[in-house]
């Protein structure tokens, strides 16, 4: 299976669940950038996105994750694009100077990279954000007024935006796994930021992704774990997220771009099975790659779930790069 004689593969780490590598900042983009090497690599955000930084290259695709179901699922096809118009919702909580700091990022962005941020728009009424942890060390968290995204939304798209970069107010998580700075424990805030961009996703079929905002935007001066490190030296996480964002593939129901039955392989943290992707993936065929080097804080294996010989167990993800 091919698209345009390039072998296409996915590499997935769900966010919030505490994995070993990619549960953090950007910590699993050094890995994925091999695998682009040797194929066309369909990502979700939370591979590559490093506050910051973005381990974004040419050769991936960078796909929400309700977008990745859906694909999976054979509903949409994904058409690789350049040169995407990226808007921007920022939530009216967001206060004057934190608003500003953001804005002045997005046109950084734009003239260091050429990122073509087409526009922004602030929400009529506040977003309403909460997050917590449950007692399983899973990040989960409810959205008051979602509707007031929609609004947002729908005013880009008719400015001609063919992405959405969504930007809400979110209170300091520090006190929700004070263990994160140290490389421990799921993001606090992965788990809502999956709930934003799915209801995006799923209400207007476009590319999209979220990037928090603090009232306390000062950088941590403290020494931390350098799989967090990137979310501790600015102020704004949003660059990863416009960097992504502007080569998104677009979402399409027509038979043009890749489709899942040109996907030749999946690769997933080893025991994290329990998703769409997985179970959609093993219905048609695709190899699935489970890599025991990367740990989380589920527990669904091969073996307590299918002993599916299409999946293959591996210790690393260069063992795993070897047999692609």
């Amino acid at each position: 299976m091919s698209y345009n004689g390039e072998k296409i593969g996915a590499f997935i780490v769900p966010t919030g669940i505490g994995a070993s590598i990619g549960g953090y900042a950007g910590d699993a983009g050094a890995y994925v950038r091999k695998f682009a090497k040797k194929a066309k690599m369909i990502v979700n955000p939370n591979v590559v996105n490093a506050g910051g930084f973005s381990a974004i290259t040419d050769n991936m695709l960078y796909t929400e994750g309700y977008t990745l179901d859906s694909f999976f699922k054979g509903e949409v096809n994904l058409l690789p694009t350049i040169e995407n118009k990226v808007g921007v919702i920022y939530d009216k909580a967001i206060s004057e100077d934190v608003l500003n700091v953001h804005i002045n990022t997005q046109n950084a962005v734009k003239t260091v990279y050429g990122v073509d941020i087409h526009s922004y728009v602030i929400t009529e009424d506040e977003v309403g954000v909460e997050f917590f942890m449950t007692d399983e060390g899973i990040s989960v968290g409810s959205v008051k007024n979602i509707e007031t995204l929609k609004q947002a939304c729908q005013k880009l798209l008719e400015q001609g935006c063919d992405a959405i970069a969504i930007v809400c107010l979110f209170e300091d998580p520090e006190d929700d796994n004070l263990d994160y700075a140290n490389g421990q424990g799921a993001d606090p805030v992965g788990g809502v930021e999956a709930v934003i961009s799915h209801y995006i996703s799923k209400e207007f079929k476009v590319p999209c992704a979220h990037s928090p905002a603090f009232d306390d935007y000062k950088i941590y001066p403290d020494l931390v774990n350098p799989k967090s490190a990137s979310e501790y030296i600015t102020p704004t996480f949003l660059p990863c997220i416009l960097l992504g964002l502007s080569q998104a593939p677009k979402i399409t129901r027509d038979n043009e771009g890749i489709n899942v039955k040109d996907v030749d392989f999946l690769v997933m943290p080893y025991n994290a099975m329990g998703s769409v992707p997985v179970f959609e993936a093993l219905d048609r065929g695709i190899t699935v790659y489970a890599v025991k080097e990367n740990s989380t804080e589920l527990d669904v294996t091969n073996e307590k779930l299918f002993n599916n010989p299409n999946i293959i167990e591996v210790d690393t993800y260069e063992e795993c790069l070897n047999r692609i």
